[in-house]
């Protein structure tokens, strides 16, 4: 029995060794489409290669100069004469900065350009807010000829009525003043502003009717209506406004240099870091052309004007980065791509 019993066990373990090899079964043409085309709720491994590879190419494109532009402002002019740096500098050059930065004299410019994007962009969101909730809350005569008005203002280019402007501002005595900018933006009309009254009309639009008819019942007026249920409804509309009304009056050197510059003297009491850009070959070579008995020529490169460039752009990326999240939902919310 005992013997019996040895061999009993010892044949179970025998067949727990033994692996009993199954078949497989060949992957279904169903089964595969799934994974290389996907289904309602998945893209699909083919899918995903294509969005991943256009979205890479896409982005190596509009990176790809700011990161050679960054790379360029640390080189050493021994860098820039070798041809075999290309991308890593041997030695990372903050000289460039602080010589940059004295030329541009950029913290004067960084609050000068903070006063002339940030005062109209203020104005800009209070007034084209208050505009677009005007056409999409209410109805009165004439809206159509208004809307009709606001879009062609907005196709038209500005380069046709900018002569007459001028003269009209300076007829005025607003040229040389912040005036040009803020008054137009307070009345709804500055840079861009039909695009941002479509864009807050299109959002509050989507509001329920149904909200502002209970708050009314509840007591509240037309200004608490507004302040109470519609702006923080359409905080995505406000977003890109800001957004994007700041970065077009911090990129707006054109129309910065004709009205905030007095026509007698050319020398403007705002010179933001744009019109610094714009001239500061000049302005680099007026202050370093005596230093160390070196000439401009020798002393300006490509190095400093990169230099330039990055500390221009730098606050614009601070905002982008720490409104991002916000700035996308917000754009797709609207369904706009900006200029």
């Amino acid at each position: 029995m005992t013997s019996v019993a040895v061999s009993a066990e010892e044949n179970k373990k025998k067949e727990k060794k033994v692996k009993v090899k199954q078949p497989k079964t060949p992957m279904s043409k169903e089964k595969f489409h799934k994974i290389m085309f996907g289904t309602k709720d998945d893209m699909g491994l083919l899918k995903k290669i294509v969005v991943y590879v256009i979205l890479t190419c896409v982005g190596f494109v509009f990176v790809y100069p700011l990161l050679k532009v960054l790379s360029m402002s640390f080189m050493s002019l021994a860098d820039l004469l070798d041809s075999s740096i290309n991308w890593i500098p041997s030695k990372l050059s903050f000289e460039n900065y602080r010589m940059t930065m004295k030329a541009m004299d950029y913290w004067k410019a960084l609050k000068d350009s903070v006063i002339i994007s940030g005062l109209p962009t203020l104005c800009q969101v209070v007034s084209c807010s208050i505009v677009g909730y005007g056409l999409a809350r209410y109805d009165f005569k004439g809206k159509k000829l208004i809307f009709g008005l606001i879009i062609f203002a907005f196709v038209l280019p500005s380069s046709l009525t900018l002569t007459t402007q001028y003269q009209f501002y300076n007829s005025l005595g607003w040229v040389g003043t912040m005036k040009t900018f803020i008054i137009p933006a307070i009345l709804a009309n500055g840079f861009k502003s039909q695009l941002f009254i479509l864009i807050c009309w299109s959002f509050f639009k989507q509001i329920p009717p149904v909200l502002n008819e209970a708050a009314s019942i509840d007591g509240a007026g037309h200004f608490k209506s507004f302040f109470k249920i519609a702006l923080p409804s359409a905080s995505g509309a406000l977003i890109v406004v800001l957004i994007f009304s700041f970065v077009w009056y911090w990129n707006e050197q054109y129309l910065s240099q004709l009205y905030l510059y007095s026509k007698s003297d050319n020398v403007g009491t705002y010179t933001p870091l744009i019109n610094q850009l714009s001239i500061f070959q000049d302005v680099f070579a007026s202050e370093y052309s005596n230093a160390d008995g070196l000439t401009s020529s020798a002393t300006i490169n490509d190095a400093f004007r990169m230099a330039a460039t990055i500390l221009t752009i730098l606050p614009l990326l601070i905002i982008y980065a720490v409104l991002q999240k916000q700035f996308v939902e917000s754009v797709d919310r609207a369904g706009i791509t900006g200029e």
